[in-house]
C-alpha cells in the first residue's frame, strides 16, 4: 500500500509541469472576434473589396473615379485623423439596376454616386443606432445635398434609407474598429439628388426653340402686322390729299394777284 502511494504521486507531480503549460496556451489563445484585426500594411479599400470576391464593380467604380486613391491616401495620413464607413454594394445589387443607369451618368455624376457609398466617419455596427439623421456622406459637400438616413428596426438590423432606395446593411467586410468599416449592401444607393423626380419649375426649356411667349415678345402677331400697313396706307392718302389742296389753294391765291 505504501509503495502504491508514493508511486501515485510520483505520477502526480510529473504531470504537474505539462498542466500547467496546457492552462498557460489556453490563457494565451486570442479570443474569436468578427472584427478584422488591422492589416500589417497601409489599409486598400479596393483590396478588401477585391478579397471579399462578390464587390468587384463597386471596386472598379472606385478605380475608375479614382475615389480609392483619395481614400487610401487620408487614411495613410495619421496626422488628419480620417475615418471612413464604406457602404458596398454587391455585385449582384448592380446587376439589379435597370439597364443604362450607370452609362446614362456623366463622369462628374458617378463620382458622386461612388463617394454617396462613403461615410466620412467610422461607424460600428452599434453606432449606427444613435446616429443623427440626417447622415452626411463623402458627397455632402457644404450644401448638404447627399445625404441619407439611417434606421434600426426590432431586429436592430440596419437599413439605409436614400429617398428611392431603402435596403439593410447585409453583412460585415472589414472592420478595424479605428479607421475603417466596410458593410456590404443588397441595393446600390440611388441619392434622391441624381435619381429623385425633379419638380417642373426646375426643367429648363431649349433655348434653340423659344416658347410661344418669348415669340410674341420678339415678334408682334400677324394680325397687328396687317392693322399698322393699312393704317400707314391710309396716313399715305391723307397726306396726298393735303398737299392738293393746298397746291389749288396757291393756284387761286395767284390768279387772284
Amino acid at each position: 500500500m505504501k509503495r502504491t502511494a508514493s508511486h501515485s504521486m510520483a505520477a502526480s507531480s510529473s504531470l504537474l509541469p505539462l498542466l500547467l503549460l496546457a492552462a498557460t496556451l489556453v490563457v494565451a489563445k486570442p479570443s474569436s472576434s468578427p472584427v478584422a484585426a488591422p492589416s500589417a500594411g497601409p489599409l486598400n479599400i479596393t483590396d478588401i473589396l477585391v478579397n471579399a470576391t462578390r464587390h468587384r464593380t463597386f471596386a472598379r467604380l472606385l478605380r475608375e473615379t479614382q475615389v480609392d486613391l483619395q481614400v487610401d491616401k487620408e487614411l495613410g495620413d495619421d496626422d488628419t485623423g480620417n475615418t471612413f464607413t464604406v457602404l458596398a454594394p454587391s455585385d449582384a445589387a448592380f446587376l439589379g439596376l435597370r439597364s443604362g443607369v450607370l452609362n446614362a451618368l456623366s463622369q462628374q455624376d458617378q463620382e458622386e454616386l461612388v463617394l454617396y457609398h462613403l461615410l466620412p466617419h467610422y461607424y460600428s455596427l452599434p453606432m449606427f443606432v444613435t446616429a443623427s439623421n440626417p447622415v452626411r456622406t463623402q458627397a455632402s459637400g457644404n450644401h448638404g445635398a447627399y445625404t441619407l438616413n439611417v434606421t434600426t428596426d426590432n431586429d436592430m438590423r440596419v437599413n439605409v434609407s436614400t429617398g428611392v432606395v431603402r435596403t439593410p446593411i447585409a453583412g460585415s467586410l472589414f472592420d478595424d474598429g479605428e479607421k475603417l468599416a466596410v458593410y456590404t449592401l443588397e441595393k446600390v444607393l440611388l441619392p434622391y439628388d441624381l435619381f429623385g423626380p425633379r419638380s417642373p419649375a426646375s426643367s429648363k426649356p431649349d433655348s434653340k426653340v423659344p416658347s410661344a411667349q418669348s415669340a410674341a415678345d420678339v415678334a408682334p402677331a400677324a394680325g397687328e402686322n396687317i392693322v399698322a400697313a393699312a393704317g400707314l396706307r391710309a396716313c399715305r392718302r391723307n397726306l396726298m390729299a393735303a398737299f392738293g389742296a393746298l397746291a389749288i389753294a396757291i393756284h387761286c391765291f395767284a390768279s387772284i394777284n
